[in-house]
C-alpha cells in the first residue's frame, strides 16, 4: 500500500499530537519554596512556579497580577495549609477564577492535612496574635512528616495526571530511597543538639526543634506576629542571663535587629537559619536545606 504525502502528514500530525498529550506538563503553583522544590522533585517534567521565596514571609503575600495569572493556569496548587496562607490564598483563588484549584477535592493540596500538626488550639482570638488553630504550619522541617507529605502529593499528581503515573511513581521511589538513606545521617548529626536551649523569632522552627530536641525557651516576639518591643527584649535579656541559652535564632526572612540587640548584650551568637530552599547559598534543594540547618546549629560555639 502506497502512502501519499497527505496520508504521511496526517499520520505524523497524529503521532505528534499523541506524544504531546502523553507528555503534557502539569502546571503546579506552589505557595512556598519548599513545596515548589518537592513538586519539581516528584514531577520533573512539570512546570512548577513558587509564589514565594525563602526570603519572604509566607504569612504576608500580595495578590499581585503575576500570581493571579499563574494560578489561573494551574492544574495543581500546593500549599502548607493550616491557615498559613489565609491572608492571601483565598483572594488569589477568587481573582484567578480557576475551578480546577478551588478545593482539595480537585487540584488544591494542603500539606498540613496529610500529617498531624503540632500546637493545635481549641479556639483562637485576635488577642493571641498570629496563631493557627489548625496547628503550626511550618512542618516541612520534620523529615518523617515531609516523607508522608511527598507520598500524598505524588498520589495527588497521579490522580490529576494518570497518563504520566509511571513518571510520578518512579520519581517518588527515587526521592523516598534518597530521603530514607539521609534521615539516619541527619539524626546522627542532631544527637548533639538534644537539650540545647535557644531564643528564637516566632515558631518558625518548631518542627525542627521538636525533631532535634532543641528547646525554644523564649520568643523574640511578644505575641506571634508582633515585632519585638524594648520591654520584651529587656525581659529576654534577663532570661538569657541565666547562662543556659545556646544562641538566638532567626529565619532567613526575619528582621535581625531585635536578635542582634539581644545577642550583643547577652553575649550570645545570632544564627540565621534558612527557612526554606534558597534561604542561603547552601540550601539548593530539600536535602541541602537539612544539611545546612544542621551544620549551622552544630557550628554554634
Amino acid at each position: 500500500m502506497r502512502i501519499n504525502s497527505k496520508m504521511l502528514l496526517a499520520v505524523t500530525s497524529l503521532s505528534l499530537l499523541f506524544t504531546a498529550t502523553a507528555k503534557a506538563e502539569l502546571n503546579v503553583f506552589a505557595c512556598e519554596a519548599e513545596y515548589g522544590a518537592l513538586a519539581k522533585t516528584l514531577a520533573p517534567s512539570a512546570d512548577v512556579y513558587s509564589a514565594t521565596t525563602a526570603m519572604q514571609d509566607p504569612h504576608q503575600v500580595q495578590a499581585r497580577p503575576s500570581l493571579i495569572a499563574k494560578m489561573r493556569q494551574a492544574d495543581l496548587v500546593v500549599c502548607a495549609g493550616a491557615d498559613l496562607e489565609i491572608g492571601w490564598l483565598p483572594m488569589l483563588q477568587m481573582k484567578a477564577s480557576n475551578p480546577k484549584v478551588k478545593s482539595t477535592d480537585k487540584g488544591l493540596f494542603f500539606a498540613a492535612e496529610q500529617v498531624d500538626t503540632l500546637d493545635k488550639l481549641a479556639s483562637v482570638d485576635r488577642s493571641m496574635g498570629d496563631v493557627h488553630a489548625k496547628g503550626n504550619p511550618h512542618l516541612h522541617l520534620d523529615p518523617e512528616r515531609m516523607l508522608t507529605i511527598a507520598k500524598a502529593l505524588s498520589a495527588k499528581m497521579i490522580k490529576l495526571d494518570p497518563q504520566n503515573s509511571s513518571e510520578y511513581q518512579q520519581s517518588l521511589a527515587d526521592f523516598s530511597q534518597r530521603w530514607e538513606a539521609k534521615t539516619p545521617q541527619w539524626q546522627a548529626q542532631a544527637k548533639g543538639l538534644a537539650g540545647k536551649k535557644v531564643i528564637a523569632y516566632h515558631s518558625s522552627f518548631r518542627y525542627l526543634f521538636n525533631w532535634t530536641g532543641i528547646e525554644q525557651v523564649a520568643d523574640l516576639e511578644p505575641k506571634p506576629g508582633l515585632a519585638p518591643t524594648s520591654s520584651h527584649l529587656a525581659s529576654l535579656l534577663t532570661r538569657a542571663e541565666k547562662g543556659d541559652v545556646m544562641a538566638v535564632i532567626v529565619a532567613s526572612y526575619q528582621d535581625e535587629r531585635g536578635a542582634k540587640w539581644l545577642g550583643e548584650r547577652a553575649n550570645l551568637p545570632v544564627v540565621m537559619l534558612p527557612m526554606s530552599v534558597g534561604g542561603n547559598e547552601q540550601s539548593q534543594d530539600l536535602f541541602s536545606l537539612y544539611d545546612s540547618l544542621l551544620a549551622l546549629l552544630n557550628g554554634v560555639k
